[in-house]
């Protein structure tokens, strides 16, 4: 099985499914991030604390459990599958041009834009000696790179354990789960919601992250699991849906990055059930390519990069100086962004020594 999916994959067979939900869930960050920004219900750093509409908070409900675990579960996958191609030395030269270093050196070059707003915004400004300030907006700008900066630590420590499983024995032994034991794989994500969570750096969830990132590489790296998956997308959806309103009705209101949320039973049964009936439902119904495909597979790592700096500006000055109804200011907002980041990216992209520095790119192909 191993040869068979190594062969698969030298020939360039690509799980088209996987890329499309892959840049699919990076669109839907960018859409969030509108709504975080102008959320009602205590998440740190919104615009405003009367910016947004409560109504309107539904969406961050809906996809904030699950968006980011599917993301490293899907990165655990491509793992797996990069490996297959590639050596450990050549994977992590790899990580550390598209990772390591878009998530520490382009913070002095790109995202202590955003640390500076974020401490401006914040009033902390004045406070702050002249000397220590651009050390101090490099701090406070890492905003969404702290998804690529856990994706290298998991990086780094895939190798590690690697090297301990020469064989691959565990990876074939995961092979064999089967379809209940995948379902009741929600009590290890419910487990690893309760550790490893930073106290005041919140994002940084190591535990159900972690485990996300490895049950990608160990379990669903399968073909055989994919499919098993495949077969229930229609009743995987439906209890998704079902627990997803169940979950909201229960939480709304409630900061939706709040522990009391985050750890409970019902929100991580939910986020399970929407990660198998993504991938299941991609799988039937996304497994295909196209131009904008494609070019999307190929830019959304470097839109996730540049974006949040672009969606701060645009909540910022709408809300301010916009003078539209609130429910506009969404709207507009989120067009900004999605085309203010398009276009930033294909400048930045361009520029030599940045394109490295914020993309990994050290060739403009």
């Amino acid at each position: 099985m191993v040869a068979v999916q190594a062969r698969a994959f030298a020939k360039g067979d690509r799980k088209h499914y996987l890329d499309n939900i892959r840049w699919g869930t990076v669109v839907l960050v960018l859409i969030y991030h509108v709504f975080y920004l102008y959320n009602t219900v205590g998440v740190p750093f919104s615009i405003a604390e009367d910016a947004g509409i409560r109504a309107f908070d539904l969406v961050s409900y809906l996809v904030y459990p699950w968006f980011m675990v599917l993301l490293f579960l899907i990165a655990g996958i491509s793992a797996r599958y990069a490996l297959q191609k590639r050596t450990h030395r050549e994977f992590l030269k790899d990580k550390v041009n598209k990772l390591l270093v878009p998530s520490t050196l382009g913070l002095f070059v790109y995202h202590w834009i955003s640390g500076y707003l974020n401490v401006k915004w914040g009033g902390g400004l004045a406070s702050i000696p002249l000397f220590l300030r651009y050390p101090v907006f490099v701090m406070a700008g890492t905003g969404p790179l702290w998804f690529i900066q856990m994706l290298f630590l998991f990086s780094v420590c895939l190798v590690l354990l690697r090297k301990i499983d020469k064989k691959d024995k565990v990876w074939m032994f995961c092979g064999q789960i089967s379809t209940v034991k995948i379902c009741l794989l929600v009590f290890l994500i419910w487990g690893a919601a309760q550790i490893l969570n930073l106290p005041v750096l919140t994002t940084y969830r190591f535990g159900i992250y972690g485990t996300a990132y490895l049950l990608g590489y160990l379990i669903f790296s399968h073909d055989e699991v994919q499919n098993s998956i495949a077969k229930l997308h229609r009743p995987l959806l439906i209890v998704a849906i079902i627990l997803g309103v169940a979950y909201t009705v229960r939480y709304f209101g409630v900061s939706y990055a709040s522990d009391e949320c985050l750890k409970s039973f019902l929100t991580n049964c939910y986020l399970w059930a929407a990660v198998l009936a993504i991938l299941g439902c991609g799988k039937i119904w996304w497994d295909r390519t196209s131009t904008f495909a494609s070019y999307m597979t190929k830019s959304s790592f470097g839109f996730y990069v540049v974006h949040y700096l672009v969606v701060q500006l645009a909540c910022y000055l709408v809300y301010h100086y916009g003078h539209l109804p609130k429910a506009l200011n969404y709207l507009v907002a989120l067009l900004i962004e999605l085309l203010g980041t398009v276009l930033l990216y294909e400048l930045l992209r361009r520029i030599p020594v940045i394109r490295y520095l914020l993309f990994g790119i050290k060739v403009n192909k």
